[in-house]
């Protein structure tokens, strides 16, 4: 028999069809000090047995994978907020990391008002980074005693009340009196105007402060961030046309994208943009959720507006289809990354452009990518990227998949060892290949005994 390959273990661990006495088996498994299979912590529905061994597993990185799991309740996650190890409830405060299309629910008000009264400095700066705070637990920080809560709370300067927007201006912390002040200038130009003499908040005050114009002009004559200006809402409009014509590109194309400008004055500029600049224009990103916004974005000519536009779950069916008749392969990514509803053409698109790691995450987890006439379409393409979608097919026999496991190309065969309509024969095969154990391990028509001797070989204890 061919020896078994430890990739394997990896592929059971994220089986769905994992039952629960091999899957608590495998939690309770050290790995030699490494912990468990990270899949085997991240899963989806873990059943209490599971998250009690977790909880009590000896190796900190077991929890903090549990901690840090997008598939985990929170009410599963918060049993971490009292974890010994300040590693694992940083990790939980801090939450998971944010991916396109995959919402996370936050943390009780209740736990994360527990982890901000954590002893460990690294759990309460960790909180307090989170992305996942809501705005009704940041603002009642203004008050709060420690000074980093205190600056978290400006993040939620619009909920503030004037008496306490004024207590935090005038706070005893320098960078909490800072980070108001940079909240407070948008509405403020003596605000603006003592930022400005600080060269660590210069630009973003130039870049958002309302400006008195002597300190505008002041700016443009000696060319002090420029780019950052070029931004900024309230620059009078004779100075942004000065600006529009400035010898620097940067400045000329940050004109450009000025939301105030009609789409006669913004083409008449001379900017370049980059084949593959995203395109980031605050205003629109800001209203990715906004009907008007999204519409005068998504009908310029402009690369980056239309780029940015792009990043919205939220397009209407006659812009979504507008953006899809642009010929920009950077417009057509974005749709596929972000979009719901992005059609299957341009779906095809950004999969045979991408290729690889991201092509199969697309394919997986897009609600539209294709899946019916696959293998009459692909089956048999020149291309190994295009093969492995033959395995897609719902339609596909396993005559086919079969011979997919044998194909040329590694993502192909990878593809097919873990489909539940490869002959028992052969997946018993491939599960020692060790380019295809880890795909055949995962593979739901694994026999449980199977699943149970991959254990056995990789010294799982029973």
């Amino acid at each position: 028999m061919v020896a078994f390959h430890a990739s394997a273990l990896d592929g059971v661990a994220r089986n769905p069809a994992l039952p629960t006495p091999l899957l608590l088996r495998l939690l309770a498994f050290d790995g030699g000090g490494n912990g468990p299979p990270c899949h085997a912590l991240q899963r989806a529905g873990l059943p209490e047995q599971a998250v009690t061994v977790i909880l009590a597993h000896p190796n900190p990185g077991a929890r903090i994978d549990l901690a840090m799991s997008t598939k985990a309740e929170p009410a599963q996650r918060a049993r971490l907020a009292d974890d010994p190890s300040p590693k694992v409830r940083a990790a939980l405060a801090y939450g998971p990391e944010l991916v396109p299309r995959t919402t996370v629910a936050p943390l009780p008000d209740e736990v994360c008002a527990r982890l901000l009264a954590d002893p460990d400095p690294s759990v309460r700066a960790a909180l307090l980074n989170s992305p996942h705070l809501l705005p009704s637990f940041v603002a009642p920080l203004a008050t709060h005693r420690d000074p980093a809560a205190r600056r978290s709370a400006t993040r939620a300067w619009a909920m503030l009340s004037p008496g306490e927007r004024s207590a935090l201006l005038a706070d005893p912390d320098p960078e909490v009196r800072q980070a108001a002040a940079l909240r407070e200038c948008r509405q403020d130009a003596r605000v603006t105007a003592g930022l400005l003499r600080d060269p660590k908040s210069a630009a973003e005050a130039l870049r958002r402060g309302l400006l008195h114009r002597a300190d505008a002009e002041r700016c443009v004559a000696e060319r002090t961030h420029l780019a950052a200006l070029a931004e900024n809402p309230s620059l009078p409009t004779d100075l942004v046309e000065r600006l529009a014509v400035d010898p620097d590109e940067d400045v000329r194309l940050a004109v450009s994208v000025r939301p105030e400008l009609d789409e006669t004055r913004r083409m008449s500029i001379d900017f370049t943009v980059q084949a593959f600049a995203r395109g980031d224009v605050e205003w629109i990103r800001d209203g990715l959720a906004d009907p008007e916004v999204l519409r005068r974005a998504a009908t310029s000519a402009h690369p980056l507006l239309r780029r940015t536009a792009a990043q919205s779950p939220h397009l209407p069916p006659d812009l979504l289809h507008l953006l899809t008749r642009i010929e920009d392969p950077v417009v057509e990514d974005l749709l596929g990354v972000y979009n719901p509803d992005t059609p299957e053409e341009i779906l095809m698109r950004v999969y045979a452009r991408l290729g690889g790691t991201f092509s199969a995450w697309m394919a997986e987890t897009h609600p539209r990518f294709p899946r019916e006439g696959l293998a009459a379409r692909y089956a048999d393409h020149p291309d190994g990227n295009y093969r492995r979608l033959a395995v897609r097919d719902p339609a596909a026999t396993p005559v086919l998949i079969e011979r997919l496991s044998h194909d040329p190309a590694v993502w192909t065969r990878q593809e097919a060892a873990g489909d539940p309509r490869l002959p028992l024969r052969r997946l018993r095969e491939v599960l020692h290949v060790p380019e295809l154990a880890s795909s055949a391990g995962a593979n739901p028509a694994l026999p449980e005994d199977e699943m149970a001797a991959v254990l056995d070989r990789a010294g799982v204890p029973a």
